[in-house]
């Protein structure tokens, strides 16, 4: 979705999990049979190949002058959250990751993971991860471990010229959604790569490309403190009001100037009942009834048994949700619980969890319940992939003389 709405056209994308594919179809998709036709509109269905990726080959799209490899390998095995393994997990899609590079050689990859890959235990893997991309060229044999791999990429990385076509540049960043204007608390680590003969550095990047952040906590607390957060959300009960003023941090006197520009990070009332970002967004009905659908929504009704207590506490309104989980077994947990203005508790709706993602409300999910809280904590945030996405169209414009192919 982010990579489409940046304006790149999808010459064909990959899914496994079969109510993830079955998403995508209720969507935007057409399933295809791989190489069957690629698209050559904006407005085409997205050609979606299902299965595993390892049983799909991508060399047919070489011809076609790939702009990005976009994508998410299974985060499971590195999340903070979820029960890691790491690079022993058979879910490591990383080396399928750098196969699709090779196969394609595409001008940019852009790829996120959860900060787990960040954790003192995985630094040496993670470290590997990046010198892998900056040389995905150098295949790793059969028989050999990631360390004798690695050793080899740091041997053969001195010999190969800095601007050859069969290295990229490799640019990590760890970053919180929230920054983005994304409605919610979400620590990811993006991983943005040029091919090298394009002449794109890591200072172009630093200094021109790279998305600066556009929100802030600091203007939400001084918003709410001074009052043009609660002049938008007038509804709000003075009690309520005054409890979230009186639990706000104070401030320094002089605070540092963070741009004229920077909003207020947008919580959880700002994406479900009226927010400036999002103006054609209409407020979604807060009185839901359990197991019953919201007339003119999808997904929106309540859900029984939500339950609060000390570590699975709710998210409140007037902070961004808490990080959206896949969960262990796709249980939601104590992100999706949010607190009312009554005093009451109740689990957030799918469509309420998508908005938080950030989805248009016409993004319909396949699957139960569970399924579909599965997928959108599986998710990319939208306006987080279309900031990076519209960063790297910028990036290759500049490369390109101003143009880029999409």
């Amino acid at each position: 979705m982010a990579m489409h709405q940046a304006g790149f056209r999808h010459l064909v994308m990959n899914e496994f999990v079969r109510h993830a594919c079955d998403t995508l179809l209720l969507n935007k998709a057409e399933e295809r049979k791989n190489e069957d036709h690629v698209p050559i509109g904006i407005d085409d269905k997205w050609p979606l190949v299902k299965g595993d990726v390892r049983d799909v080959s991508f060399t047919y799209l070489r011809e076609q002058a790939v702009d990005v490899v976009a994508g998410g390998p299974p985060c499971q095995p590195f999340s903070l959250g979820g029960v890691h393994r790491g690079y022993e997990d058979q879910r490591n899609m990383f080396p399928e990751l750098f196969r699709v590079v090779r196969e394609t050689e595409p001008k940019a990859v852009i790829c996120e993971n959860v900060r787990g890959l960040l954790r003192p235990s995985f630094k040496p893997y993670f470290d590997y991860i990046l010198r892998e991309l900056e040389l995905p060229f150098e295949r790793r044999a059969k028989d050999a471990t990631w360390e004798e791999h690695n050793a080899l990429l740091i041997e053969r990385g001195a010999k190969i010229p800095r601007k050859s076509k069969r290295r990229y540049v490799v640019i990590p960043m760890e970053v919180n959604a929230a920054d983005y204007g994304v409605p919610q608390v979400r620590n990811r680590v993006i991983i943005v790569a040029f091919r090298a003969d394009l002449g794109i550095t890591k200072q172009d990047w630093d200094k021109h490309l790279k998305p600066r952040r556009s929100h802030s906590q600091t203007a939400l607390i001084k918003s709410q403190l001074d009052g043009p957060y609660w002049d938008r959300h007038s509804d709000v009960p003075a009690a309520v009001r005054d409890a979230v003023v009186k639990a706000l941090p104070q401030l320094p006197p002089q605070l540092p100037f963070e741009g004229e520009e920077i909003k207020p990070w947008r919580t959880l009332r700002d994406a479900l009942y009226g927010n400036p970002d999002r103006t054609h967004e209409p407020p979604l009905p807060k009185n839901v009834v359990d197991g019953e659908d919201c007339p003119g929504w999808f997904h929106h009704k309540g859900w029984p048994g939500a339950r609060i207590y000390p570590g699975h506490t709710p998210n409140l309104l007037d902070k961004p949700a808490k990080t959206v989980k896949a969960g262990v077994h796709g249980v939601p947990g104590g992100e999706s619980v949010m607190m009312l203005d009554n005093g009451e508790h109740r689990y957030m709706t799918v469509r309420e969890t998508a908005r938080v993602m950030t989805f248009p409300d016409d993004w319909q999910l396949s699957g139960p319940r569970g399924e579909q809280m599965r997928q959108l904590g599986n998710a990319v945030p939208v306006a987080l992939g279309k900031v990076f996405a519209e960063a790297v169209v910028k990036a290759l414009g500049q490369a390109n003389g101003g143009k880029s192919g999409r």
